[in-house]
């Protein structure tokens, strides 16, 4: 009987153990693929660095790509399945459609990856690479990235279209509330707010900020209302730099513009409008170093957003679809 029961006792340790492996993000590690694709790191940096020096905004892109795809049932490469006869994906979504791009460049990276290595490096791990060295390109902070993701099988338009994906019209608090579902904090959020140093947003997104409201800058309204008429449905997907100084660097211009009330999207300027962030984004806004190191802290802990490892998931063969 005691013999048995030991036996229990230890088969649930066991069992326990497994499962507890298998479902945290332990087995992420910057070393994942040292022995099985020793060449990943430099197999994607070759596709990143010339599709952003052909065109500096898709790096913006790339990263962007990777937040929408993390803040959706984790990273785990779900954003780039196509819609099939059994599902509609995610690129459809309100926060994605005629919105995330960097599609093409995951796929030149994979096709690259899979002649390297076939079958060994998830698509999701790829997008993770690829934001960093996208930042890298750009100007900014370099960082050690965790692998070991794999992909899912499929993907969710109801998930993407839930709201966890904080849109351009959110408030502060909602903002706040959007990162800590996601297990960020505060100081993560803003921290990664820092990413629009580079990029640009649709006229749509940002009409009612240059029209209507009035923490805004005078004059860099009106410099926005050129190219974005006030008319819906005019101009819609007329384009402006997210950072109108340096909209190609990686640099510190986002914050600068924020207090000067010069940030180009609603949910850009609440992190500056007397409220709980505003010593952060004075902070980031003159001290590079503080904003580089918790940029790239937040964006560690955003990669660890439940990614599916062990057994979980595949690797799939080609980005846009399931094996």
């Amino acid at each position: 009987m005691a013999a048995a029961s030991s036996f229990s006792v230890m088969y649930v340790f066991v069992v326990v153990i497994s499962i507890l492996g298998s479902s945290t993000y332990a087995q992420l590690s910057t070393n994942f693929y040292s022995k099985s694709c020793p060449k990943v790191f430099s197999t994607v940096e070759s596709v990143v660095e010339s599709a952003v020096s052909k065109e500096p905004r898709m790096g913006a892109s790339l990263v962007r790509l990777f937040f929408h795809d993390c803040f959706v049932n984790g990273c785990d490469g779900s954003i780039l399945l196509d819609d099939t006869s059994s599902f509609t994906g995610e690129k459809t979504a309100g926060p994605n459609n005629n919105s995330v791009r960097g599609f093409e460049v995951v796929d030149a990276i994979k096709a690259k990856v899979e002649k390297a290595c076939p079958g060994v490096v998830s698509c999701a791990d790829i997008v993770a690479i690829a934001a960093r060295d996208s930042v890298v390109k750009l100007g900014g902070p370099d960082w050690d990235v965790k692998l070991g993701r794999r992909d899912s099988k499929t993907a969710s338009l109801a998930a993407a279209n839930s709201g966890v994906i904080p849109p351009p019209t959110a408030s502060l608090s909602q903002l706040i509330n959007r990162f800590q579902a996601q297990g960020l904090s505060a100081k993560d959020m803003v921290a990664l707010s820092g990413a629009h140093t580079i990029g640009k947003a649709r006229c749509v997104l940002f009409r009612n900020r240059i029209y209507n409201e009035t923490n805004i800058d005078s004059s860099f309204a009106k410099l926005r209302q050129r190219n974005c008429p006030r008319t819906s449905g005019s101009g819609d997907n007329n384009l402006a730099p997210l950072d109108v100084k340096t909209p190609n660097s990686f640099d510190l211009e986002y914050y600068k513009n924020l207090l000067n009330k010069e940030g180009l999207l609603h949910s850009d300027q609440v992190l500056y409008n007397g409220g709980s962030t505003d010593s952060l984004v004075k902070t980031y806004s003159s001290n590079e170093k503080k904003f580089y190191s918790d940029f790239v802290t937040a964006m560690i802990k955003m990669g660890d957003i439940t990614p599916l490892t062990g057994s979980n998931g595949e690797i799939r063969k080609n980005c846009r679809r399931p094996n």
